[in-house]
């Protein structure tokens, strides 16, 4: 079976959820200060490498909710894909594979769609 999946719909969804729920996440807690309550800034050379941090505001409290809300969903969409009725249906030895190819399934075109004018190079009319 490696190499080729069927997929149940749901667990398509579920995953492709979880991949924006990180997304959004990742992206939010760079937008973030670096500390999530007031602190004064430091500076340290004396380690093997320079560390520097300026001071930081703290997070709103709407600014912590919502990563608790982004952390939520992603702890229970994890949840739905690695506890999901179609592993039970995968053998020990294909379940790093199919977990893989599930992983990385939005990235392949769906077959279903037509391809036409595909070839063609951008901008050409």
């Amino acid at each position: 079976m490696a190499g080729t999946y069927e997929f149940p719909s749901d667990l398509l969804a579920g995953q492709e959820e979880l991949h924006q729920v990180r997304a959004e996440l990742l992206a939010l807690l760079k937008r973030l200060p670096w500390s999530v309550e007031p602190l004064d800034g430091f500076q340290d050379d004396n380690g093997w490498r320079k560390v520097e941090r300026p001071a930081s505001p703290g997070w709103t409290p709407d600014e912590q909710a919502e990563v608790e809300k982004l952390r939520r969903r992603e702890r229970e969409l994890a949840v739905f894909v690695t506890c999901h009725r179609f592993w039970t249906e995968v053998t020990a030895q294909d379940k790093v594979d199919a977990r893989m190819h599930l992983k990385h399934a939005h990235e392949r075109p769906d077959p279903t769609e037509e391809t036409s004018g595909a070839s063609e190079a951008p901008g050409t009319p």
